[in-house]
């Protein structure tokens, strides 16, 4: 039974993890989000993704009541790898992801919204490592990509779970909203985002992605290359056509 839900209009992939009662992520689970996100990579009719989960809990983190025997040579390491690439499906995608999130981000559940491009929220979700108090580690490097320093540390070692409004107050978060107006407010986000180049879009996520962990020097020189190959597309002539004859661009992604 599929535990992923896809929706796709204007552009816009909303993406819904429907594993009630608290979207816990069983392998079945892994396999079959990291699957979804792959196709988004050949598919044209996708330009932005909204990354959301069915209930009141976004996601609660692995599956510990139906853990998988690992026992055997190998199991371990398998697992292991693909707990890795469900985030990397995320954050090397091509097309950009807006987190939704309607309720509490657990573990692996704060994993998964650490990969977003963006990350909203509604007043009533939570953001927390909670691992340590089942005899388990979190997250800490992806956790530390967007959570502060003594923030990270306090979540991994005592298993505070920060509410929305304290990441908005501090500006981890792009907006903290009541229920109602989360899905709403996403997907206005992405369909602006639907209407840019394609191109651009996937030039400018590529860039973000790739020069996070360069230098100053080597993250500009890797942006320009990047902004001399969009100059030199049609959708680049189209803007400045569309911009001179006042009119809405036409983008063909090329």
């Amino acid at each position: 039974m599929s535990v992923i839900d896809l929706e796709v209009a204007d552009g816009v992939a909303v993406v819904t993890m429907n594993n009630p009662p608290v979207n816990a992520q069983s392998m079945e689970f892994i396999e079959e989000l990291t699957a979804t996100f792959d196709t988004f990579n050949d598919r044209d009719d996708v330009r932005c993704v909204v990354l959301t989960g069915r209930g009141k809990c976004f996601s609660a983190g692995a599956e510990l009541k139906n853990r998988v025997d690992l026992s055997a040579p190998g199991a371990r390491w398998a697992r292991n790898r693909k707990v890795r690439e469900i985030g990397y499906s995320i954050q090397d995608n091509a097309k950009p992801t807006i987190a939704a999130v309607n309720g509490p981000a657990l573990g692996a559940g704060m994993g998964l919204v650490s990969m977003c491009d963006i990350i909203v929220a509604s007043e009533n979700a939570s953001f927390g490592l909670p691992e340590i108090d089942v005899g388990l580690m979190g997250g800490g490097k992806h956790t530390m990509r967007f959570i502060p320093h003594s923030l990270a540390r306090r979540m991994m070692l005592t298993g505070y779970r920060a509410p929305a409004s304290e990441l908005y107050r501090r500006g981890i978060i792009e907006a903290c909203l009541p229920a109602e107006e989360l899905m709403p407010y996403c997907l206005d986000m992405a369909r602006t985002i639907a209407r840019k180049s394609p191109l651009a879009v996937r030039l400018a996520k590529d860039s973000m992605r790739t020069i996070e962990n360069m230098t100053l020097r080597d993250g500009y020189i890797y942006e320009q290359g990047n902004t001399a190959k969009l100059a030199q597309s049609r959708d680049a002539a189209e803007a400045v056509a569309a911009f001179v004859e006042k009119r809405e661009p036409v983008f063909e992604g090329r």
